[in-house]
């Protein structure tokens, strides 16, 4: 994976900025990442490969801008994850969490197991809670996951989230579904293929013929 600011100047990025966020005293060096750095870029550099888009990809080889904003949210996450899943580091997971929420305005805690291909489209406002997840997930801007009733929802492969759209509760979907810009989806399943509009009280669904081209899928 080719690095704008290459492996190591990225380890000085994110520790000059996590000294910065949060000055207590605790200085973070490149020494706290050094047992799971390659595991959190080879995540990354898993996840950036399945993407099909240019700001993905260069000179046929996968590439990570430090300054594209969804680029570093995603990594923010899997180091976070990373560091609480192989470390058990839950201060310095905690910090990586608070940085995202920071920086990108996108709660992903590092205790929810995100899958391992995924995508954030410029994710401010959104908030992504404790389901289960599965590969080829793509969300937006202001979308929510989370319970309902201590219930949470169970996402097939190939789900998609458009802007402003929540899954809440006792929720079963199958996979290539999708929910429209600001639909509201509640303790209801949907089937293989479906897209869903509206809420609980005034919803409607139609087949998806298609999924979506966003992905390198073979």
């Amino acid at each position: 994976m080719y690095i704008s600011i290459g492996s190591e100047g990225l380890q000085k990025y994110l520790c000059t900025q996590l000294n910065n966020f949060f000055p207590d005293g605790d200085i973070i060096t490149p020494a706290n990442f050094s047992k799971n750095w390659d595991i959190i870029i080879q995540r990354t550099e898993y996840c950036f490969a399945q993407v099909n888009n240019k700001y993905f990809h260069r000179d046929s080889r996968v590439f990570f801008n430090h300054l594209n904003g969804d680029h570093y949210a995603m990594f923010l996450y899997f180091a976070a994850n990373t560091l609480y899943q192989e470390s058990q580091d839950q201060e310095l997971a905690s910090k990586l969490f608070l940085l995202n929420k920071y920086l990108h305005a996108i709660d992903a805690f590092y205790e929810v197991q995100l899958p391992d291909i995924f995508l954030f489209v410029h994710p401010l406002g959104t908030v992504l809670g404790r389901a289960k997840y599965e590969d080829y997930f793509v969300v937006y801007q202001r979308c929510n996951i989370g319970s309902n009733h201590d219930k949470y929802p169970s996402l097939g492969k190939h789900l998609s989230m458009h802007p402003g759209s929540a899954v809440l509760g006792d929720c079963q979907l199958g996979s290539n579904c999708s929910l429209a810009a600001g639909a509201l989806l509640m303790d209801m399943d949907l089937e293989d293929n479906q897209v869903y509009f509206g809420n609980p009280q005034d919803y409607k669904k139609k087949t998806n013929s298609s999924k979506l081209s966003i992905w390198r899928e073979g």
